[in-house]
């Protein structure tokens, strides 16, 4: 197996992988970029909407406009990427196993990790739930945003957070058909600015309602829904059919820690983050004082958080390498710090804020 070093070496492409690269090369410090899809950019590609909040944070911007800027700062600053490239492990805390191309294996020697993986999509399982037609949420943007195919016609959306809304209606400017958004709790989960659009539409939400059962012969044609009662409970004799060829679930994320909890970093359960995370410092840091995480690896939140926590892990990783004199790397850190606790207020973001400051007090605990 070959063997190569680099300074840092950043797992992930998406919006926290890109900006963590980007934040430690303007530091000055030498980068690989590591990402198993054939291109760049993970989630930011799918999102047409509009980013909102502050200037500071691309407001008015579409997602795939930011990833655009992204990938051409990361040019600009010659950052090796490699692509159709897996990490499968990582050894003795700085050996990143990486296999290229599904066939050559390499060894990179790091002296600092960034693992900013992201998320995998949380299921729901029904009778029926295994029929072609069944998908996650994210898999039908990806196929709408991304490859340009629309997997259906007439959708049924199992979700009402800001996914399940924002796919609906993006599935509706795709010229798709959203018979209706399902919610077992008994309020709507999304956005008002987002749910608002899907109303709009005509889009029925029926919440405390859940799917029984989707049916099809080799494939989904309709799908039962079902009345919760207030313990969540299927009330007898409410169930109802609806004709659709295309279930999606939009039920939650759950972070994917496999290469951090294989690498050693310690673990500290967080339900408002999507469950079980690293533990990590203000500056990104985990429990191994090599490895930083950033983004939805490190908790599932927005986008906009998911590039500054990049950032944060790009700066502080490359100035624990030597390089940023002390005070521009203080005053770039507050900058950052400011940024991501914005993103943390009001009533959404409390709760994101709170969850986060405990995984920080966990942090030395764990070392």
């Amino acid at each position: 197996m070959n063997q190569i070093k680099r300074e840092i070496v950043v797992i992930g492409s998406g919006p926290a992988g890109l900006c963590a690269a980007i934040e430690a090369a303007r530091s000055g410090a030498q980068v690989l970029l590591i990402d198993e899809n054939a291109k760049p950019g993970g989630q930011l590609f799918k999102q047409i909407h509009k980013f909102f909040g502050s200037a500071d944070h691309r407001a008015g911007v579409r997602g795939l406009d930011i990833g655009e800027a992204l990938l051409k700062d990361a040019e600009e600053l010659k950052i090796e990427v490699w692509l159709n490239s897996e990490a499968c492990g990582i050894f003795d805390s700085t050996n990143v196993w990486v296999v290229r191309d599904k066939q050559h294996s390499i060894t990179v020697q790091a002296q600092r990790i960034i693992i900013a993986t992201g998320a995998v999509e949380n299921s729901i399982n029904f009778p029926g739930w295994t029929l072609p037609g069944v998908m996650g949420a994210g898999a039908a943007q990806t196929m709408i945003n991304v490859n340009r195919v629309l997997p259906g016609h007439r959708f049924l959306m199992v979700g009402s957070g800001n996914v399940g809304v924002i796919v609906s209606y993006q599935l509706l400017q795709a010229g798709a058909a959203v018979v209706a958004i399902v919610e077992a709790a008994p309020t709507l989960g999304g956005y008002g600015v987002h749910t608002a659009k899907v109303r709009r539409a005509g889009v029925p939400f029926y919440t405390s309602h859940t799917v029984k059962e989707a049916h099809g012969n080799g494939h989904v044609e309709r799908a039962t829904l079902v009345r919760l009662d207030e313990k969540w409970k299927e009330v007898a004799g409410s169930e109802f059919e609806v004709e659709v060829d295309t279930i999606c679930i939009a039920t939650g994320l759950t972070p994917a820690v496999e290469l951090a909890f294989g690498s050693g970093c310690m673990a500290v359960n967080s339900p408002a983050l999507g469950g079980l995370v690293p533990v990590h410092d203000e500056t990104m840091r985990s429990s191994n004082t090599a490895i930083y995480v950033a983004g939805d690896v490190s908790g599932v939140e927005e986008a906009s958080t998911a590039m500054e926590e990049g950032r944060i892990a790009g700066l502080c990783a490359a100035h624990s390498l030597g390089y940023l004199g002390q005070g521009a790397y203080e005053a770039r850190l507050g900058v950052l710090t400011r940024n991501v606790n914005a993103l943390r207020s009001g009533m959404f973001g409390q709760k994101r804020r709170e969850a986060k400051e405990y995984i920080v007090s966990s942090y030395g605990a764990h070392r």
